[in-house]
């Protein structure tokens, strides 16, 4: 655990290509040896990283929306906790900005469960959809966005400057709308689905487990 979190930090605030084995065994406080024990490469702690960054979060998410019978619902309470989390831990944030649009991040943990809502609530009709595949690209990329903007908000908040994203404290209302909007729901509805209260449930318990 000591590697995968020095390397969750260091590949947060550098991106994987940027971080030598070296730093992470370093950051870690262990030698080569212990690295080479859990991991054969770099390949190999980072797809550990990612399967405990993304795949367990997701897991929790399926936890917490598991007595929800709208798929509209299920996709707004995927969309508000990711950013409610990206909120609460930055340097998570980060690294599912970097990370979001990998290969492995588009088929495993966030990406894959986006791809199967939306595809639940095509084939119970909740959704109207023209393209499934790029639906899922155009709601992976509002989700990422919008942790960028309130990322940057609170960097320039921090500076005294003007936070530029107006009502930074609904964003993740507000995103997870815009997402729902993306599916087919009409304005109105998206806005009310996306507004309506979190499923009971320890989610910070969720994500730690």
């Amino acid at each position: 655990m000591r590697l995968l979190r020095a390397a969750f930090g260091l590949m947060a605030e550098k991106g994987r290509d940027n971080v030598a084995i070296s730093e992470i065994t370093e950051a870690a406080d262990v030698g080569f040896g212990s690295f080479y024990y859990h991991f054969e490469s770099k390949d190999g702690i980072f797809a550990a990283l990612t399967e405990w960054v993304f795949d367990d979060f997701a897991d929790g998410l399926e936890r917490l929306a598991s007595g929800l019978s709208d798929p509209a619902e299920v996709v707004s309470v995927c969309v508000r906790h990711t950013l409610l989390r990206a909120r609460r831990e930055r340097l998570w944030g980060r690294f599912l900005i970097r990370e979001g649009f990998s290969a492995r991040a588009l088929d495993h943990g966030l990406g894959r469960r986006l791809r199967r809502d939306s595809e639940r609530g095509i084939a119970a009709r909740r959704f109207v959809v023209g393209d499934p595949f790029m639906s899922v690209l155009a709601m992976t990329g509002t989700i990422l966005a919008a942790i960028a903007a309130e990322s940057y908000a609170a960097d320039t908040a921090a500076g005294g400057a003007r936070k530029p994203v107006g009502d930074e404290g609904r964003l993740p209302e507000r995103a997870a709308a815009m997402v729902l909007q993306t599916l087919g729901l009409t304005r109105a509805e998206a806005k009310d689905v996306a507004n309506r209260p979190l499923p009971p449930g320890d989610f910070t318990a969720a994500e730690s487990s």
